[in-house]
């Protein structure tokens, strides 16, 4: 069915997130909307990947999505905005952006397999995001799914506020409807509970926000359901209902009566709670308010980008107050120079339709504009340079993978490949590590990272080999100690002398370095000490006993000797190297692992498991806060080495459950025996 091509009022626009656990069923959902709204002839298959939503061949090749992905349609005179998201909990930040771009999250639960961790995590960011939510019960004809049963698990876990919106009848194969109708159409009871008990808990629950319908309905028993919008609006932007529907997505059962509740039922622009908008940084940020309305001045924000070799950069925005056309002019945050729209695009999977405007709630597109870039605010004013979206809480990346380029040379464009495809997503992160010499990629587990290598091979061509990083080890002094060492070299020409007496002595652990001049008599004349400490330096860097930076150390320069014609900076640079280097070894060095801070959230019943698997990798544990009910979230102390690939073992113990962050704490010595190997492995790698 053609869309309109251009702007709707805001009245007649609905945006809405589908969200869920891996396999729920969200994008086959998406197939059956768009097949009953007559956009496509037929709903396409995950696993012959032939869907609008899956339309990346990794997302092909995988069988499950991996980004988001819009798609929009037409019913009852309303267009509807849809964006299908990754449940894997590897691509939680893409569905984490589709929150800053709807009105209403619909979370999407397997029948059989119920409530899931990803179903929490999904529900409680929609409600920290101030959305109204919408429970979908997928998979209704699966044998042997007990969907009263899951109800009952829906009202335990998020409250009593969820309340059926329809039933399932006939087996689940087909749906009633309980708000607009009191009793059951045409003696189709519903396979459990009843039409009329549903409906009388609805109306309840609604009539509770206002006091002049609580009044009517204890006077008349009932309310006329289409009086009740106003009510019911705000009952979901309060979180005070939170409706369970019920769908088979595979067969089309509930299919229509979900784009009716969408339509009829699901709050527009106008009525859900407002996007978070601040004015200025940090403590001074005041909050202002976007108001959806088409002839006010334009405030946009960019919630997903794209990066493609071919098609280039792609900003897809939410507009969340004016209207932008093909002609508009809009800045980027506070860049001074704005950018003329030319194209302006709805999304339809990996097909873009062009439309010549746009206003508040349409999802919208924008190619080829160097300046956009994610999380950014779109405007045409040039006072609105300083407003910003709060952001989102991301989960931290804590899974890293050493990246370099297969041929030598090639690292500038590893650098740059890397920059479009962490652009693309919030949860991806690239550090240089000087320490390690290593360019290491962090993202949220294996498979994410997979992902982004098989994207650098497939769509940029370009091969990288991989490793686990490398501990950044140091090295440090236990006890004082004295070195020295005269260096002297005769080419037949002028020759190199430089006679250097130092000391070293511990400081305490992250303090640093202190270099002290106490040279007296000229022995070492002034201008030569930057490169006696130089020398320091470089054998600091390198490394004394197992090749790691050595540092918390004071080196006290105290005696040398020079000549007058052979003495030259690089005499003293080699001299002071291995004065220190004499003097490390006898100050009885140790090697430092860094330890840093975990905290991991996870269901109570697992935290013995938890504890005893910290406890083994020489962790301990600091304390514990009560996350949410049910959780709880553990801090420890852990050496860093003993977490390499942790959030499998974690997956392990709590069924996919538990997520952890971690943050660097302080260095302390490790075991004699890991100090010992570190400096066989060191003698190794000098022999080759």
């Amino acid at each position: 069915m053609p869309l309109p091509p251009s702007a709707l009022e805001p009245g007649a626009i609905r945006t809405l997130a589908l969200l869920g656990a891996s396999a729920a069923g969200k994008t086959t959902l998406v197939e059956a909307l768009l097949h009953h709204a007559g956009v496509i002839g037929a709903p396409g298959s995950v696993e012959r990947g032939s869907t609008v939503s899956d339309h990346d061949p990794l997302e092909r090749q995988f069988q499950h999505s991996l980004n988001t992905t819009l798609v929009h349609l037409h019913h009852r005179g309303t267009r509807i905005h849809l964006i299908d998201t990754p449940g894997h909990p590897d691509f939680v930040g893409p569905a984490l952006t589709a929150l800053e771009a709807v009105e209403t999250a619909v979370i999407v639960v397997d029948a059989a397999n119920g409530i899931e961790a990803a179903t929490r995590r999904l529900m409680d960011s929609a409600a920290r995001r101030g959305l109204c939510r919408l429970v979908v019960v997928n998979k209704i004809d699966t044998q042997g799914a007990d969907l009263a049963a899951l109800v009952e698990q829906l009202r335990a876990a998020f409250g009593t506020e969820c309340l059926p919106l329809n039933l399932p009848a006939d087996g689940g194969r087909e749906v009633v409807d309980c708000f607009f109708n009191p009793e059951a159409p045409g003696g189709h009871e519903a396979d459990f509970s009843s039409v009329a008990a549903a409906h009388r808990a609805l109306v309840e629950q609604v009539v509770e926000v206002d006091p002049a319908f609580v009044e009517r309905y204890l006077e008349a028993g009932d309310v006329d359901p289409r009086e009740l919008h106003a009510p019911l609006e705000q009952a979901l932007r309060e979180g005070h209902l939170i409706p369970i529907c019920f769908v088979s997505a595979r067969h089309g059962t509930g299919v229509a009566e979900l784009l009716d509740i969408f339509t009829l039922l699901m709050p527009n622009p106008a009525e859900g709670n407002p996007p978070q908008f601040l004015r200025g940084e940090g403590a001074q940020a005041v909050p202002i308010a976007a108001r959806p309305d088409p002839a006010l001045h334009v405030l946009a924000h960019v919630f997903k980008l794209t990066v493609d070799p071919y098609v280039g950069k792609l900003g897809i925005f939410r507009i969340h107050q004016g209207t932008v056309s093909s002609d508009s002019q809009l800045y980027v945050g506070d860049g001074r120079k704005p950018f003329k729209v030319g194209h302006l695009f709805l999304l339809q999977g990996k097909n873009l339709v062009e439309v010549q405007k746009a206003g508040p709630g349409d999802l919208c597109a924008v190619a080829k504009v160097d300046e956009i870039h994610f999380d950014a605010v779109l405007h045409d004013a040039a006072e609105d340079e300083h407003i910003h979206l709060l952001p989102l809480g991301f989960p931290v990346p804590v899974h890293g993978l050493a990246i370099e380029p297969q041929r030598h040379g090639d690292e500038q464009r590893l650098w740059e490949v890397l920059q479009k495809l962490v652009a693309e997503d919030p949860c991806l992160r690239i550090e240089q590590v000087a320490a390690t010499r290593e360019t290491v990629v962090w993202g949220l587990g294996e498979l994410h990272l997979r992902a982004l290598l098989m994207r650098m091979r497939e769509l940029h061509r370009f091969d990288v080999k991989t490793h686990p990083p490398k501990i950044a080890y140091r090295e440090t002094i236990t006890a004082p100690a004295a070195g020295q060492h005269r260096h002297k070299k005769q080419t037949g020409g002028a020759g190199q002398f430089g006679e250097v007496h130092l000391r070293v002595e511990p400081l305490p652990r992250g303090a640093g370095f202190e270099f002290v001049d106490a040279v007296k008599g000229g022995v070492i004349p002034s201008h030569f000490m930057p490169a006696v400490e130089k020398g320091v330096r470089q054998a600091m860097a390198e490394g004394v006993i197992a090749g790691y930076p050595v540092l918390d150390v004071r080196v006290v320069v105290h005696d040398g000797k020079h000549h007058s014609v052979d003495s030259k900076e690089i005499a003293f640079v080699t001299a002071s190297r291995k004065a220190f280097i004499s003097a490390v070894r006898e100050a009885r060095p140790i090697v430092l692992e860094p330890v840093v801070t975990v905290e991991i959230t996870a269901p109570e019943a697992h935290m013995g498991d938890l504890t005893g698997d910290l406890a083994s990798r020489r962790g301990q544990v600091s304390g514990s806060t009560s996350a949410q009910p049910g959780q709880l979230a553990v801090q420890a102390l852990v050496p860093l080495s003993e977490l390499a690939n942790y959030q499998s073992r974690l997956n392990a113990l709590t069924g996919g459950q538990g997520h952890y962050t971690l943050s660097f704490s302080h260095y302390e010595a490790v075991p004699p025996g890991v100090q010992q190997q570190l400096i066989a492995e060191h003698g190794v790698r000098d022999e080759e």
